[in-house]
């Protein structure tokens, strides 16, 4: 079998190898899954890059996103059975409930990831692929996914039909916020950065589009669009707290689930304080979560947006070609065919 392997965090591309390995054997509670596609983020660059806040191990298998098919079981496995369609939890500890430093541990930086043809993968993070999804649809999903399922329903109030959303630009967690606000029953807000992607975003359910670079004032013309409400809930993945609070209603919520710069600018305490809003960050989420959206993605047969497919043997491009910034939707490395690798 062939894996990936990032030399450290920090290294880039060029610390990116890959090696032929004799297959694992799963341990108890443990399962070994043939990885049928993989997706990137951008934790993965920063991962890439030495920017990611979480801890990376020398020589990790990187990744955290993947799905594939049980090939076979540890001892004392239950409730999985080989030739199931799986994906697996980011956080693998982290079952339920608020997330806690016990579930720091992470799938593709202290632990190894899913840029591998087989992976030996705990039983209690395995999450059932949707029916109608293929291999390389579902492995959209661990990370980006569940960030805007959380982002939109991890908190007491959630979203609720006739809510408005703001989503920022077309990156994997936008345009599933984006989907999913539409199928809570949503009006979507959504901002990107130029003409081109304006009726992409339109096409998949936005009720208005604002480009912000005609109009930079992004959050007066949310509030314009609100008859000067202001949205009920702003999915911020810019890092751009200031701009977000101006936009957010009375009382709303800002949900925080990242940011694209190095720095950001400051958030004035009494903008916070007169908005009345709530600023929750957001770290991915547990396999209830999980659970959860995966049930409301079968039932609606809602699709990820796949931007480009790559061969596990083009690893290298793909990040490459996502580092760009100039996909619309997810990057996908193929993985094992057909039992490949399991040998």
């Amino acid at each position: 079998m062939r894996s990936y392997h990032l030399s450290h965090s920090g290294a880039g591309l060029a610390g990116l190898s890959v090696r032929t390995h004799d297959a694992p054997v799963p341990g108890p509670g443990q399962v070994l899954v043939a990885v049928r596609a993989t997706s990137l983020g951008y934790r993965e660059l920063m991962v890439l890059d030495g920017s990611y806040v979480l801890p990376v191990k020398p020589d990790v298998v990187p990744l955290s996103d993947g799905a594939g098919e049980v090939v076979a079981l540890g001892p004392g496995v239950e409730g999985v059975g080989v030739g199931d369609r799986v994906t697996a939890t980011l956080f693998p500890s982290w079952q339920d409930g608020p997330f806690a430093a016990e579930h720091l541990a992470q799938r593709g930086g202290s632990l190894d990831g899913m840029l591998t043809e087989l992976a030996v993968v705990e039983a209690e993070s395995l999450v059932p692929v949707p029916a109608h999804l293929s291999y390389e649809e579902a492995a959209t999903l661990p990370c980006v996914a569940v960030t805007a399922w959380n982002a939109l329903t991890g908190d007491a109030a959630g979203v609720r039909p006739g809510d408005t959303v703001v989503v920022q630009g077309s990156g994997g967690v936008s345009l599933f916020a984006l989907l999913f606000a539409k199928t809570l029953g949503a009006r979507v807000i959504a901002t990107t950065g130029g003409p081109g992607k304006v009726e992409r975003l339109r096409e998949l359910g936005a009720d208005e589009v604002i480009d912000y670079r005609a109009v930079p004032d992004w959050a007066a013309e949310v509030r314009g669009l609100t008859g000067g409400r202001g949205a009920d809930r702003v999915v911020d993945v810019a890092g751009l707290l200031h701009d977000s609070v101006r936009a957010v209603a009375l009382a709303g919520t800002v949900a925080c689930v990242g940011f694209v710069g190095r720095t950001a600018p400051p958030l004035d305490p009494r903008a916070l304080f007169a908005s009345g809003a709530t600023i929750r960050a957001v770290a991915v989420g547990s396999r209830a979560q999980f659970t959860a959206m995966n049930e409301v993605i079968a039932k609606h047969g809602l699709r990820p947006v796949v931007d480009r497919v790559f061969p596990f043997e083009e690893a290298p491009e793909a990040y490459a070609y996502y580092a760009a910034g100039t996909s619309f939707g997810k990057v996908v490395i193929q993985g094992a065919r057909d039992g490949a690798g399991v040998r």
